[in-house]
């Protein structure tokens, strides 16, 4: 495949984001119901595996520091981030316990539980999902299409139309960096100023 077939895959993909409303109005309540939870008092939490790790601590980088305009630091912990406590779950528990120990810990009735797993498969993102029921946290995922088996288990399903896992992944990159700007936006007031 040359990288002229490879970009024309991926702008398919924006352009059917484009055309749903359906994920534009999931995308946000997604929004609301996190900016709700920050500003009460309850966390977000972010977890995924792999590649979806590396978006979870993006967003956790951008939300607990700066996207793009100067504004309280929120309250998001990034679930991967931590070797210590993964390597002591991993081993003593399970790797599908990594996460849900973690929201067993961390999370709050009322707070926020966003999950990336491109196939919405990973028995670790699931049990997570799970856990946070439990508590009554309100769960997002951004998966690929369908949902994979996080579906049922998830309040608000950002499922990219694709079923390739890069175009899912650069997918994922264009919402969250939506969902952070406007979710910064309910905490500094006026409208994010790209570009500067």
């Amino acid at each position: 495949m040359s990288f002229a077939d490879y970009t024309r895959q991926s702008l398919q993909v924006y352009q059917d984001v484009l055309n749903s409303n359906t994920l534009h109005q999931r995308l946000d309540k997604a929004i609301d119901v996190t900016v709700h939870a920050l500003k009460t008092g309850r966390p977000l939490l972010v977890c995924g595996n792999g590649g979806s790790a590396s978006d979870a601590q993006h967003i956790a980088g951008e939300l607990v520091g700066r996207y793009l305009k100067e504004r309280q630091a929120l309250n998001v912990i990034c679930l991967s981030d931590n070797p210590v406590i993964l390597t002591a779950l991993g081993n003593d528990y399970g790797y599908e316990t990594v996460f849900s120990r973690q929201v067993e810990a961390y999370g709050q009735e009322g707070g926020v539980l966003m999950g990336l797993s491109t196939s919405g498969n990973s028995p670790n993102v699931i049990r997570a999902f799970e856990q946070a029921k439990k508590q009554s946290m309100t769960t997002i995922a951004l998966t690929g299409k369908g949902g994979g088996r996080l579906e049922p288990l998830t309040d608000v399903l950002l499922d990219m139309p694709s079923t390739i896992t890069p175009h899912i992944q650069q997918a994922h990159i264009l919402f969250y960096h939506y969902y952070c700007e406007q979710v910064e936006r309910a905490f500094s007031g006026g409208s994010a100023n790209f570009g500067s």
